[in-house]
């Protein structure tokens, strides 16, 4: 049986897309090797050429590595809504609070707010050092994005707001890919494991809530739901074209901008 490196972020809308894989209930050929890790983390793996066979990955991370096909199932996409800019006042702000370099949230910011400063803190800081006035602002990503108000403070910009009012697209916030010297073959079982997986949670909601449940840092599980229908959706079963068409227009107007060092990705 063929080994798989399969790797996705601890959170609640990504551990219910592979409850299906992890919990055993989709069977394959393969043995899974599974890695939990931060988002960024998983980026920065990718980008160094580290061995991530299958694997979650922000589609800002697409514009510094070609190595992976990007499969068309298991996209985490908002229609109108994304990582939120959020601050104590109302200021624009000047040094802004961002979780990762590869991330599309970092790169949603520098493209909305191309004159501030960033600083990279880690997802789960940002809260605090925007609370302590370390920072004047900070990108908020994850469970993050609906529970800020509840810390004081206040949303300056929805980043998916502004993709949208700017393209009328979907935010293509993060994918799922694959390693292409695996093959295409091996990438397209591999997908439809996937498609398999997020069918079965779909099928069995209870079970597969509460599993997501324990990534989701002690939200309450109407939260956890929430969080998860807002990223496990239409274009998380097939991003489509409206889907496909968003990832290439981020990354053109990435490349453009001077942001990443290429625009082109190959999907299955």
């Amino acid at each position: 049986m063929q080994e798989i490196v399969v790797a996705h972020s601890p959170d609640a809308d990504d551990a219910f897309m592979f409850y299906g894989i992890t919990s055993g209930a989709v069977k394959s050929r393969f043995v899974f090797r599974e890695l939990l890790a931060d988002i960024e983390t998983l980026n920065k793996l990718a980008v160094a050429g580290a061995r991530l066979d299958f694997t979650a990955l922000s589609a800002g991370a697409l514009g510094f590595t070609d190595r992976y096909y990007v499969l068309r199932v298991g996209a985490s996409m908002g229609d109108g809504y994304g990582p939120i800019v959020v601050a104590r006042g109302g200021e624009r702000p000047k040094l802004v609070a961002v979780p990762g370099r590869y991330t599309t949230a970092t790169l949603l910011l520098r493209l909305a707010m191309p004159d501030v400063k960033t600083v990279e803190v880690p997802f789960d800081r940002i809260f605090d050092v925007v609370i302590s006035g370390v920072v004047d602002a900070g990108v908020v990503i994850h469970e993050g994005q609906i529970t800020y108000d509840r810390f004081g403070l206040r949303k300056l910009v929805d980043l998916g707001e502004w993709w949208h009012r700017e393209t009328g697209l979907p935010t293509p916030l993060g994918v799922d890919v694959v390693r292409k010297d695996l093959g295409p073959e091996t990438a397209r079982e591999l997908e439809e494991l996937l498609s398999l997986s997020i069918k079965y949670a779909e099928a069995h909601p209870d079970e597969a809530m509460s599993y997501a449940a324990k990534f989701s840092r002690g939200l309450p599980l109407d939260d956890v739901a929430k969080f998860v229908r807002m990223y496990v959706n239409e274009y998380t079963r097939d991003m489509g074209r409206r889907g496909e068409e968003a990832l290439r227009e981020l990354l053109a107007r990435a490349k453009r901008a001077g942001l990443v060092e290429m625009a082109e990705v190959e999907l299955l």
